[in-house]
């Protein structure tokens, strides 16, 4: 026990200095290499598993030392990353570094020990979970898990169902995996997680082809879905006679009650079909449910700014 807990303590030292490091590493980027780093930026990610757990020394760390860590961004200066806006803003330049905290596996520990002290310190991050451990020893809870994404603090990411070696799969046992996941977090979340992380941080071209394939079908449903909304709604803005607005719509709008990823990424994604579409009612309703979501303002443009891109783009080739 005794060996467990020093060979325990000398990783988390070791991982302290380790992030020290990195820090001046970066630190001293933008001045000794002005040429290629003109701007210290980015989003540098900082992952973690267990905490306080003594006997997995390998994943472990202690919460003195992971403290000491929030110390250190703290003192540089870095804020840290609201993954709310990891999607929307994940192909814009960056003007300043932050840091993203991605919390792996769902174990037990993390809800006992590291959550009330990032709650207490209001610090955002991503909590990863495999589907298939929930609510067995040494993990948490479905109820935890809720807990966390209602905070709003936390996010919750979709990390496959057995958390097994996705890469030594064949592709159907992987297609599995990950329905199976995604059934659960339907069921338990109301919606499949749109960030992915992949266990051991492996993967084929046809694993990321597949994982990437969700969210095509969920921009294929909000286009359908927008290009009857905007169509109609449009038409009830710009009718003179308001007797039309009390008429019920009656259209078959289902998917927008369970979408198959991230309501609010749906939200953006609509928002930006809207825009295309003209329909002011429509752009009003989805701007306030992704400001009520915590989505800043730069966000949302950013997606208007991507949607104009796109159709200027689609635009150019239907000429052509």
């Amino acid at each position: 026990m005794i060996i467990k807990k020093i060979l325990s303590l000398v990783a988390s030292i070791i991982s302290l200095l380790i992030l020290q490091l990195l820090f001046v590493i970066n630190s001293n980027s933008e001045e000794n290499n002005s040429k290629y780093y003109s701007s210290d930026s980015g989003i540098l990610s900082l992952m973690y598993h267990r905490f306080n757990e003594n006997k997995y020394p390998s994943t472990n760390i202690q919460m003195d030392v992971f403290k000491k860590h929030i110390e250190a961004i703290k003192n540089t200066g870095y804020k840290f990353y609201d993954p709310k806006s990891f999607i929307s803003e994940f192909n814009l330049p960056k003007n300043e570094k932050k840091i993203l905290l991605t919390i792996d596996d769902g174990f037990k520990s993390f809800y006992e020990e590291a959550w009330p002290y990032l709650k207490e310190n209001n610090i955002p991050f991503i909590l990863f979970v495999s589907t298939e451990p929930v609510g067995k020893n040494g993990y948490m809870t479905w109820d935890q898990i809720i807990e966390i994404e209602d905070s709003k603090l936390g996010i919750i990411g979709h990390h496959s169902h057995t958390h097994e070696y996705l890469i030594e799969m064949t592709n159907e046992d992987f297609i599995n995996d990950i329905e199976t996941a995604s059934k659960i977090f339907k069921e338990k979340l109301g919606y499949v997680p749109t960030i992915f992380s992949y266990p051991f941080g492996e993967y084929s071209k046809f694993m990321k082809d597949y994982i990437s394939e969700n969210e095509l079908k969920a921009a294929k449903s909000a286009a359908a879905v927008m290009g009857m909304n905007n169509v109609y709604y449009r038409f009830i803005h710009l009718v003179s006679d308001k007797e039309y607005s009390k008429l019920p719509a009656k259209l078959r709008m289902n998917v927008i009650g369970n979408p198959g990823i991230d309501k609010v990424d749906f939200e953006l994604y609509s928002l930006a079909i809207s825009a295309i579409n003209g329909c002011g009612m429509c752009i009003d309703a989805h701007v306030h449910e992704i400001e009520k979501a915590g989505i800043e303002k730069i966000g949302i443009q950013s997606s208007i700014r991507i949607a104009a891109v796109i159709n200027a783009t689609a635009q150019s080739i239907t000429i052509n």
